[in-house]
């Protein structure tokens, strides 16, 4: 089929509809295709079969539940049935009676097929199923399929896991298929395998492989061989069947496995050719990333001939079909055992060949020496494995192509040694997640960590530590209590993990009767895994009954909204109280006051959910924003604190770093008011402004842009993509996966999100060949990329995303654009590093091969969004010539995926004219942007003195503002720019506390209001959010209640602000505050102390001087918070005094 024919043809249903062809598909959409498979073929065999499907959903498998509901049309069309299970144990069980409905009376079809999924602790868990239904017997026309998904580098789960060990324990056996094309090969195996042992056969899947996606061929296979093995026994199930005779027959489905395995070939020699030296032994994920080093190392089948080197895929790794084993080892000197994690083939194989008289050289985790050669922790990798065989070769036979290879990856490890990340991007809460608020736990208490986007707590310095296996939430403390004199804790369990298993744990703390408080996280959502219903949907109300039944001492639900509960409060059990989040706190400490077992249900919607329902009009939005008035923040982070809401962002200014919320990424959660601060306005009716260039003027534009070479393809084509969670980074590994296919291509693409969803480090791996034959292992092997698209500049320098560069060889693209780390929520004094890692970046690449532009802010001031970026990143390495498709081809893929067309066309249009006439782009930009109305930061130290005078003349009078510029003087005469900056920046803030008449003259100066219209257009109502002084009311936490007050103020503050002049005399009323008095304690104490350190002033003093000098830096806020902020900045200065003067004593207010 021709390119262009392919382009017409290609749907986005063909990886189910399709019986044969080609078609790109992830891991997990093969698994939904696999049970179609069977009944397809069961049909050509004149069986009339139906499936059954069940399981829990966990990474690597976590989106497979979501892959099965989206095809649930066509699954049902074919009689296939999916019933997720409340938990892996339950599914388990529910497909284990699929196989036994042909014993009864009733049945409707000649046999159902049963698939099984869950994770890795999801099969510790079923193992007990697990056991009996292998006993009991699967029917004949049916089958056991066990879907195991293993995580082995412990990316997104609590222990890294290895499923065929646990499956052995069981007498189980394991298939593991090495790509999505074995997927459906293998599984087709295993199904026929399942009938003819009448067992349950597992089918290993690694995050590597189901969590990427490829062109696949898409095919019939033959029937299965039927093995010439017999036996007496009935394998399969049947009735009269009892618990002795199931023992007895586990022997016999051990060997009837094995015989279906030398039947069917499910091991096989790939090189078998030429004199042996040495024997290589692999299987799964691991025999892809051997072909790799192989090819990396120069080695393909003629040259592997030529060193005597042969190669044994296993695909059946337990139990080890000992026949085709022994056939391969005979003649060859020396084996090499490679595979991840525990030896399973390793030590099968030593006793195969011991038993056997055969006695070759064997090494595997270790060399012969004993050393460690192939971790058993974490995955292997192409540099790991190409150390391991390099060091069996014979010096003789270590050739130049090999030598350099080695080098390369010895020397990139030197230089990863040598690198230390200076930001990374941990995955965070997203804006407005309910977790942000309910993980928090009192002063004093702790809280115990569970499964769930809650875990991620434990780096959020909450003092929340150690976790436990899903649904043991908390019940460490059962076997703590006994021992200790803390009297209580706090355990955090998802709604999900409770209907799979928690309220076991609740039960037996309440059976303990222990002192605990658990809160059950109701999200209304399992947003970890993608946002999926819960099983069951309980209700609040469900669960608040469920808890009264088991006698739990007290419970609260505590929502955001409480309104909801009205209509339904005198159905709730009469010991449940509900209250709104704000009094969290207070609830806390009364319940860890209470003896027994406590529950707070804290409900309020996952703010990922919130915002898909919103966008699909299944949720109320509220029509209002939160605006911070920049010249009024104090950068405090107080508003962080409050909210730990990533939405709140740095904004440098020349006044020191301010917040900014990202309007963007905000998610209406509005716990940021909470944050003792006046300069945050609510802004009802108001929409974001996006200035957007034309779509006219970019099609008039386009029509002289010339259509780009695609970059040429030797071997494969690797391009690593970089970026943050839920901007759509994966979305570009998608569309060009797709683009490949279209052409006819091989490609492959690996998403890497581990934990991240939103603000977390995301990666795509995409790798384009001719042919899919091309194409082994989906990871980029060290320094082996081709084109980095480094959406993001922050996770691009990462050690884990360095690793793939090659200095001379890989073509960069980055985004220079800053977007703050986590990190800034957590510590909001956090440096952002950028120009280190501009510097580490530019080690790793060589400048001719990297572009680095600011896509962010280009895209956003053309498309009106910042979601435009990574489609213009895309753009222009399309027009630089870096994309191994056609254009015609991406846009044809662009129109298959089906989301913002248009929008994405456009984006990838602004970024390929960015890379043909950068000044164009330019010059239009600077058309759009608005005149600032930021005070523009200073250059030199005179404009620093001079900003701030004028500022002081503003804030009070020149007699004021002489004063400031009188003392930089005497500074300035000292000679040290240092000290006359730090001075001039400290003392500037000191006088100019922001008391009653400088807020109101910085909201009535009229740059407050051109700063709203430059951010929100239409028609909008404002909200003041402040506390006054004056007033006596008091909020739940104890500090000055905030109160909402409308845009009346507004003359108000002009009014108040034409009143400055009687700052500082008897007549201002303000003054008489405490919070006033200590702002001008600060302001004049600062003056003594500059006196102070100025005869002090010597080079040995000079360090401690400036430290000293620039406490006020510190001294940030309002009311309680610049307070509290005082008390620890005064512990600070006398420390420092103390090594100037010894004598000197600080009194601390």
């Amino acid at each position: 089929m021709g390119k262009e024919q392919l382009k017409s043809t290609v749907t986005l249903n063909d990886k189910y509809t399709l019986k044969e062809g080609k078609a790109f598909l992830t891991g997990s959409q093969a698994l939904a295709r696999l049970p179609l498979m069977r009944r397809w073929a069961d049909e050509a065999l004149g069986l009339n079969t139906a499936g059954f499907i069940s399981g829990y959903r966990g990474s690597p498998l976590a989106r497979l539940d979501q892959t099965l509901w989206s095809a649930e049309k066509i699954l049902k069309e074919n009689h296939i049935t999916f019933t997720p299970g409340i938990n892996e144990e339950l599914g388990a069980t529910a497909v284990w009676g699929s196989q036994l409905g042909t014993l009864y009376e009733g049945h409707e079809y000649d046999g159902v097929f049963g698939m099984w999924y869950g994770k890795g602790p999801g099969v510790d868990r079923s193992i007990d199923c697990l056991k009996h239904a292998h006993a009991a017997g699967t029917d004949k026309n049916g089958g056991y399929l066990a879907i195991v998904g293993d995580d082995h580098a412990c990316v997104s789960s609590t222990l890294g896991h290895q499923s065929e060990q646990a499956l052995a324990s069981a007498d189980i056996p394991t298939i593991y298929p090495s790509s999505i094309e074995e997927y459906l090969e293998f599984g087709m195996r295993g199904f026929e395998m399942s009938r003819y042992t009448g067992g349950v056969v597992g089918l290993k899947c690694v995050a590597e492989i189901v969590e990427s996606s490829a062109s696949v061929t898409l095919k019939k296979y033959a029937q299965a061989k039927t093995p010439k093995h017999q036996t007496s026994e009935i394998l399969n199930a049947h009735s009269g069947d009892n618990r002795f005779s199931q023992e007895k027959r586990l022997k016999e489905k051990h060997i009837a496995a094995k015989a279906f395995a030398k039947a069917n070939k499910l091991d096989q020699k790939i090189w078998n050719k030429g004199k042996a030296e040495l024997g290589i032994i692999t299987a799964g994920k691991s025999y892809l990333d051997v072909i790799t080093t192989l090819s990396e190392l120069g080695i393909e089948k003629a040259e592997a001939e030529k060193l005597g080197i042969h190669l044994y895929k296993v695909g059946m790794v337990w139990p080890l079909e000992e026949t085709a084993l022994l056939d391969f080892c005979k003649d060859i000197p020396n084996l090499l055992v490679i595979e991840e994690k525990r030896p399973t083939l390793e030590e099968q194989i030593k006793r195969i060949l011991f038993d056997a008289k055969l006695s070759p050289n064997i090494s595997g985790k270790d060399n012969l020496q004993g050393q460690e050669q192939l971790p058993i922790h974490g995955e292997l990798n192409t540099s790991i494995i190409a150390k391991a065989i390099y060091n069996h070769l014979p010096l003789t036979k270590r050739g130049d192509i090999i030598k350099d290879r080695i080098e390369l990856i010895e020397q990139k490890q030197k230089e990863l040694e040598k690198h230390t990340n200076k930001s990374m991007r941990l995955p965070f809460y997203c804006s407005g997640c309910p977790h942000n608020t309910s993980t928090k736990v009192p002063k004093g208490s702790r809280g115990l960590a569970g499964i769930g986007c809650h875990f991620m707590v434990m780096w959020m310095n909450r003092n929340t530590e150690v976790f436990s296996q899903m649904g043991g939430e908390g019940v460490q403390w059962l076997g703590q209590a006994p021992f200790t004199k803390e009297m209580h804790v706090f355990a955090n369990l998802g709604d999900g993990t409770y209907e799979h298993s928690g309220i076991l744990a609740i039960r037996a703390a309440v059976a303990s009767k222990v002192n605990i408080t658990y809160k059950i996280l109701y999200n209304d959502a399992v947003a970890m895994t993608g946002g999926q219903p819960v099983e069951g949907g309980p209700s609040v109300h469900d669960i608040a009954w469920q808890l009264f039944g088991e006698r739990v001492q007290k419970i609260y639900i505590v929502s955001d909204d409480i309104e909801k509960y009205k209509s339904i409060n005198k159905t709730l059990p009469t010991t449940v109280q509900i209250a709104h989040r704000d009094h969290l706190s207070n609830i806390e400490n009364e319940l860890k006051e209470t003896d027994g077992t406590t529950v707070i249900i804290y409900d309020q919607t996952c703010a990922a959910e919130k915002r898909r329902r919103r966008k699909r009009g299944l949720m109320p939005d509220p029509d209002k924003r939160i605006f911070i008035n920049d010249d009024v923040c104090e950068g405090c982070g107080d508003c962080s604190v409050q909210s730990n809401c990533v939405a709140i962002e740095p904004k440098e200014t020349e006044l020191g770093r301010k917040r900014q919320i990202n309007q963007s990424s905000c998610n209406k959660d509005f716990s940021c008011l909470k944050g003792f601060c006046p300069s945050f306005v609510t802004v009802y009716g108001g929409k974001i402004r996006k200035t957007r260039v034309a779509p006219e003027k970019l099609e008039s534009l386009s029509k002289a842009l010339p259509i780009a070479k695609p970059a040429t393809i030797q071997g494969t084509y690797d391009i690593a993509v970089t970026g943050i969670g839920g901007t759509g980074v994966m979305t570009i590994g998608a569309i060009l996966g797709m683009a490949a296919h279209i052409e006819g291509k091989g490609t492959t693409v690996l998403d890497q999100t581990g934990l991240s969803q939103k603000n977390g480090a995301v990666s795509s791996h995409i790798k384009i060949a001719k042919s899919s034959k091309d194409i082994h292992a989906v990871r980029i092997s060290n320094a082996s990329a081709d084109l980095l698209l480094g959406c993001d500049n922050i996770t691009s320098a990462t050690g884990e995303n360095l690793r793939y560069i090659h200095r001379n060889k890989t073509q960069a693209v980055i985004n220079s654009h800053y977007v703050a780390t986590a990190s800034f929520t957590l510590d909001t004094s956090s440096p952002s590093h950028i120009d280190e890692i501009e510097q580490d970046l530019q080690k790793h690449i060589h400048a001719e091969k990297m572009d680095t532009l600011d896509a962010t802010r280009i895209a956003t001031k053309l498309m009106g969004d910042a979601i435009a970026t990574n489609m213009f990143i895309l753009g222009y390495a399309i027009q630089k010539g870096l994309i191994p498709v056609e254009l015609s081809s991406i846009e044809k893929a662009i129109e298959l995926n089906g989301v913002a067309v248009n929008a994405n066309k456009q984006a990838i249009t602004w970024g390929r004219l960015m890379a043909y006439n950068p000044d164009e782009v330019i010059e239009i930009i600077n058309g759009q942007i608005e005149k600032g109305v930021d005070i523009p930061l200073s250059k030199t130290t005179d404009d620093i003195i001079h900003t701030r005078y004028q500022l002081l003349c503003d804030y009070q009078n020149k007699e004021y503002a002489d004063r400031y510029g009188k003392t930089l003087e005497k500074v300035k005469a000292i000679g040290s720019k240092d000290l006359t900056e730090t001075v001039a920046k400290n003392l500037y803030k000191v006088m100019a506390y922001k008391d009653e008449y400088e807020v109101a003259r910085l909201y009535s100066s009229g740059i407050f209001k051109q700063k709203l219209r430059k951010q929100f257009s239409g028609s909008y109502k404002i909200e003041f959010n402040i506390a006054p002084p004056m007033l006596p009311f008091k909020d739940v936490t104890g500090r000055p209640r905030k109160i909402k007050v409308g845009a009346w103020l507004m003359p108000v503050f002009s009014l108040l602000s034409h009143l400055k002049g009687l700052r500082g005399t008897k007549l201002d009323v303000f003054g008489y505050s405490e919070d006033r008095k200590l702002e001008k304690q600060i302001r004049d104490e600062y003056f003594a102390m500059l006196d102070f350190c100025l005869e002090k002033w010597n080079a040995k003093n000079e360090k401690t001087i400036l430290e000293l000098l620039n406490l006020p830096q510190n001294i940030k806020g309002f009311g309680p918070v610049k307070h509290e902020n005082f008390i620890k900045t005064k512990e600070t200065e006398r420390t420092l005094l103390a090594t100037l003067n010894p004598k000197v004593s600080v009194k601390i207010q």
